[in-house]
């Protein structure tokens, strides 16, 4: 165990649970093998990554993280109407997540919003986008990348 504190030039190893304001977990480490990742390499969403800055190994911390730190706003031009005939023989339902193609042939996941008649409206925001997260931290070790 060192005392090197968490800044741009260090590998971190940690556990770390998110969750939404109501307590249900999102995503957590804390009963596989911890994360490890060097800062600023794209792992962690920035905001995320400046809320641990200066902690050590053995910190734990929780942190509040607001939609625009986190996973960003949710844009309303990310809000689709699709024709209902698209959906062949789907058994559609409020909050059911549907993988559609984009153009150069990659996935493109969309929660179904609502279901009408003839469209179906389908949000292509990230899941966590508008939310506030707690962002749980256990710093296990930090070392010069």
């Amino acid at each position: 165990m060192t005392d090197l504190r968490i800044n741009h030039d260090t590998l971190v190893t940690l556990h770390f649970t998110l969750k939404l304001p109501n307590g249900d977990v999102v995503d957590s480490t804390l009963d596989k093998q911890p994360a490890t990742f060097k800062v600023g390499d794209g792992s962690l969403l920035p905001g995320f990554e400046q809320a641990i800055f200066g902690l050590k190994a053995g910190d734990k911390r929780g942190f509040e993280i607001e939609p625009e730190r986190g996973f960003g706003p949710g844009n309303p031009q990310n809000l689709q109407t699709i024709p209902r005939d698209q959906f062949d023989e789907m058994e559609l339902e409020e909050g059911l997540l549907v993988i559609f193609r984009d153009a150069a042939g990659g996935e493109l996941p969309g929660v179904v919003k609502t279901i009408h008649d003839q469209v179906v409206e389908v949000d292509f925001n990230h899941p966590l986008a508008g939310k506030v997260i707690t962002f749980d931290v256990e710093i296990i070790n930090v070392q010069a990348a």
